[in-house]
């Protein structure tokens, strides 16, 4: 049976298992105070052209999501979300735990629009009783969206612009950033996105390694007590060397890149061969997450042979699949998938 249900949960690059097996036995300063976080903060500070961005490697995405949100706002503090966003959906009410609402709002394509945040933020300061309700200070979005697509360089710049007229942090999740930069369809860089928000981070657990996040803060006002707040929110390792590795690996030669682009390219091929076939999508997504729909029954045809998500039913005995692929997907996984389909 072939999976195509996520792209986290094969172990990792073979690059980073040999880089950790090779440095199994040293001993070095914990929690992060070592020679191989230094470097990897090196590395992710020239990839993107930022000297002065505070880089911190923490456990997972929840965790990851949680700290940032907690360095930034206060406690009467809302964040901005899509109601699909990962923030508000899967993340066990984590954010809300925390003290902050999560303010979701209706999406267009999985993305949030300046022109959106600048009318829910005309509507909040013209409220006669906002000092009696959630103050909204930050935009939280997804690089790729929830759904596989992507913000472009002016959707960045016009969000980031609303966000700083009106006083609000930009946040980027980048879970699947390596996808979205890789992706045919991306139009800028890590050191454009760089400049396009407050603060954002480097997926790792979703694009090779075994585990661990980069945070990337670049605006100093989240940046002031951090460490200490990381703690407390359970993200810090104290074998901190094990996530300076992995990441010191990842941006050498540019190993990140390379094994994204393989979840780009396997996904393509899929989408390709089911346009073939003429299903159509429930968007367009050019990165490494499809979602297609399909007769029911040929779901459940599919799922005889290959392991796929049901995103959502639809009306007509129809259902929206997710298919994903990862760094790891191999050719042959995909050759028998396009077969298939092919054939059905």
């Amino acid at each position: 049976m072939h999976y195509f249900t996520s792209d986290y949960t094969t172990g990792c690059t073979p690059e980073i298992l040999e880089a950790l097996s090779a440095t199994n036995l040293e001993e070095t300063p914990g929690y992060g105070e070592d020679v191989y976080c230094e470097a990897a903060k090196a590395l992710i500070q020239k990839e993107c052209a930022r000297p002065d961005a505070d880089v911190y490697f923490l456990m997972a995405g929840t965790q990851t999501n949680l700290t940032i949100i907690a360095a930034a706002l206060r406690p009467f503090h809302g964040v901005y979300g899509t109601v699909r966003s990962h923030i508000n959906t899967h993340e066990a009410g984590a954010i809300e735990r925390g003290g902050h609402k999560v303010i979701a709002l209706p999406d267009v394509d999985g993305k949030l629009t300046a022109a959106q945040i600048a009318a829910e933020q005309e509507k909040y300061l013209h409220d006669p009783s906002r000092e009696h309700i959630v103050m909204p200070k930050m935009v939280y979005i997804s690089q790729p969206t929830e759904i596989g697509t992507l913000y472009s360089k002016q959707e960045l710049e016009d969000l980031y612009a609303v966000c700083k007229q009106y006083g609000l942090y930009l946040y980027i999740d980048g879970a699947r950033l390596g996808y979205g930069l890789t992706s045919p369809a991306c139009d800028f860089t890590m050191a454009d996105l760089a400049n396009l928000c407050d603060v954002f981070y480097i997926g790792g657990t979703k694009c090779g390694l075994l585990f661990g996040e980069a945070a990337v803060i670049l605006n100093p006002a989240v940046k002031e007590d951090f460490i200490p707040l990381a703690k407390q929110c359970g993200s810090i390792l104290a074998k901190g060397r094990l996530l300076g590795i992995q990441f010191e690996a990842m941006f050498t030669n540019g190993l990140y890149y390379k094994v994204c682009r393989q979840g780009i390219d396997t996904a393509m091929q899929i989408k390709a061969a089911l346009q073939q076939k003429g299903f159509e999508f429930l968007v367009d997504s050019p990165t490494n997450q499809q979602f297609v729909i399909v007769p029911r029954e040929v779901y459940e045809e599919i799922c005889k042979h290959f392991t796929v998500a049901l995103w959502e039913n639809l009306p007509d005995n129809k259902v929206a699949v997710r298919i994903c692929t990862s760094w790891s997907t191999s050719q042959d996984a995909v050759d028998k998938f396009c077969k298939f389909i092919k054939e059905m």
